[in-house]
């Protein structure tokens, strides 16, 4: 058993959480450059919180020049156990109404062109993805988000496209056949990241319209960020019930330790530069 230390990433709209107790904006240097921005330390509940506003205050940085690495990194390094991250998207469900919320559980990744694996040069690892999000805290969170009062959906497929344009309506008509539920750019390669870090991860949607498929039109901003504004206080209190809601020792996870079966590289032939954090507990052992 262990204490929790939760990871908050914050998406459009969420840039910072006013609940914290003693909160403390602290700058973290990581050998992946730098993240979108300071983070945000503090507790609730007697919980520890690190939260990180993925495009930064301000909304400065574009999904395509997130610096994923570092923000994941980021967190590990301050010692957080488990992430979730909350994410603005599109709806390709018409059951999923602006306004709603989206518990994630399946990722399509239609990114390219961005630092999507921690591990490089002499350091191989394959990590499992086919269940992108960890069950036990996505179970959480659904709970902690209905009782802070959103609509919410679960399960649903999350289709991450590059950005930062928005669909084609042929495009967009397309992912609804595969099947998909929403849209975004910021999970992958954040989830995957995540999975190499060791960090079970879970992914909370705030939908803010429909998509082109949809018989409204074209994607407005101006509709964007007035339903973001709502949708934005649900997430916090979506957090902070979180914080309260989880249990007081926190049990192992099977993610905890994925990397024991994940590395391929011998260990002779390994090169950990960079990775002091993300394979803090291999290198310990």
């Amino acid at each position: 058993m262990s204490a929790w230390k939760l990871g908050i990433i914050g998406g459009s709209g969420l840039y910072a959480l006013d609940a914290l107790e003693n909160p403390q904006w602290q700058t973290v240097e990581t050998p992946w450059g730098q993240p979108s921005d300071a983070v945000l330390t503090g507790k609730i509940g007697g919980v520890e919180l690190v939260f990180l506003p993925r495009h930064g205050r301000g909304h400065r940085v574009p999904p395509h020049l997130l610096n994923v690495r570092a923000n994941i990194d980021v967190l590990k390094r301050l010692g957080c156990t488990d992430v979730l991250a909350i994410s603005a998207v599109g709806s390709l469900n018409e059951a999923m109404a602006p306004g709603d919320f989206v518990l994630v559980d399946q990722i399509i990744d239609r990114t390219k062109g961005r630092p999507s694996t921690f591990f490089e040069t002499d350091m191989v690892a394959h990590v499992p993805m086919a269940d992108p999000v960890c069950p036990r805290l996505s179970a959480l969170v659904a709970t902690a988000a209905r009782s802070a009062g959103a609509t919410l959906h679960t399960p649903a497929t999350y289709l991450a496209m590059e950005g930062p344009q928005f669909s084609t309506r042929a495009e967009s008509r397309l992912y609804r056949q595969w099947g998909c539920d929403v849209i975004g750019m910021t999970a992958m390669p954040e989830a995957k990241l995540a999975r190499e870090a060791e960090l079970p991860y879970a992914l909370l949607a705030m939908v803010t319209d429909y998509d082109c498929w949809h018989e409204g039109g074209d994607v407005d901003i101006a509709d964007i960020l007035r339903v973001m504004a709502g949708n934005a206080d649900i997430a916090r209190r979506t957090v902070a019930t979180l914080a309260r809601l989880v249990p007081a020792d926190r049990a192992a996870s099977p993610i905890d330790t994925v990397l024991d079966t994940a590395l391929i590289t011998a260990p002779e032939f390994r090169n950990t530069a960079r990775l002091d954090a993300v394979m803090r507990r291999v290198l310990a052992g």
